[in-house]
């Protein structure tokens, strides 16, 4: 039996890009300040490009992704003693950073199974 369901790609994409939109309203003050404690100013550069995608009618799905990645490879370049001296020092929750990291790698997944 053939498979008569054709995968809706743009619905798939206008999708993730609402996501990351939603993600980011919900959660961007808190990855804001956690990128700004963290000393991170590609990755914080990068959250700004983000949020800016979203003041387009139609936002870049490439330039999300690559924001998105700019944030993750930072996050990802921290030691966990680094992010335990920045947790103590500026009152973060050591698992509210890794979960940050956890749910841009998330988003950022939904971008990359496209290629």
């Amino acid at each position: 039996m053939f498979n008569t369901l054709t995968p809706n790609t743009g619905q798939a994409a206008h999708d993730r890009i609402a996501d990351t939109e939603r993600h980011l309203r919900r959660h961007g003050r808190s990855l804001c300040d956690l990128l700004d404690a963290l000393d991170m100013p590609t990755a914080f550069d990068a959250f700004c490009d983000l949020h800016g995608a979203f003041g387009t009618q139609q936002p870049n799905a490439r330039m999300i992704e690559d924001a998105l990645a700019e944030i993750e490879q930072g996050l990802a370049r921290q030691t966990a003693s680094a992010i335990d001296t920045i947790a103590r020092k500026r009152k973060f929750d050591t698992a509210a950073i890794r979960w940050h990291g956890a749910r841009i790698s998330e988003l950022l997944e939904r971008f990359r199974s496209v290629h």
